[in-house]
């Protein structure tokens, strides 16, 4: 089993549930008057940080108090007019699921979410990946301002994720998604000697 499936089959296991409900909540059920008007897609559409890599991981309105790298160097950074947390990589192994747990008990607005996969279709991750330009032209800008002369550490580390998610961008983030647009296509994660689908 993906280590993504087994961290989100936590959500109904009697030992996770409470833990993932309060942590990872999706944010929608903290929106009542969105969920029960319908406007569940729209609300998905306009509240979810447009810097998410797709995946089961993802944020909506979060804090901006950076928090997050603290716990999730690896897979969160900030960004967005506000510069809210977002999810830039998705969790690689358990540590990394515990990791992104704590960055999200650490947001006060319980903005971060695992349902990814109910949320982005394949049409919407080639989109997402369409538009890649878009968060390269983003991340240059939060580079030259995270890396000025005179940054603090906080802006040192952020800088330091930043050149991260540019490599990222550069190198495996093609290959990731076209796993997981197989994992939407078919449920499931595939097998060495599956063909993945075209990004």
């Amino acid at each position: 089993m993906h280590i993504v499936d087994q961290a989100c089959d936590l959500t109904t296991s009697a030992l996770g549930a409470g833990r993932w409900r309060r942590m990872l909540y999706p944010l929608i059920f903290h929106l009542p008057g969105l969920q029960r008007s319908g406007k569940v897609r729209e609300w998905w559409a306009v509240a979810t940080h447009w810097m998410n890599v797709p995946g089961p991981f993802y944020t909506g309105q979060t804090d901006n108090c950076w928090t997050g790298r603290v716990h999730a160097p690896h897979n969160v950074l900030y960004g967005g007019p506000y510069y809210n947390e977002f999810v830039y990589r998705q969790p690689r192994s358990p540590a990394e699921v515990d990791c992104l747990l704590e960055a999200a008990n650490d947001d006060p607005y319980a903005g971060y979410a695992c349902d990814g996969d109910a949320r982005w279709t394949p049409a919407a991750v080639r989109a997402w990946w369409g538009n890649r330009g878009k968060v390269e032209e983003h991340l240059a800008e939060l580079l030259a301002e995270y890396a000025k002369e005179g940054a603090d550490a906080q802006d040192i580390d952020a800088a330091a994720g930043v050149r991260d998610f540019l490599a990222y961008l550069a190198t495996d983030l093609a290959n990731d998604l076209r796993i997981y647009l197989f994992r939407l296509e078919n449920g499931r994660y595939p097998n060495t000697d599956d063909l993945l689908p075209i990004l």
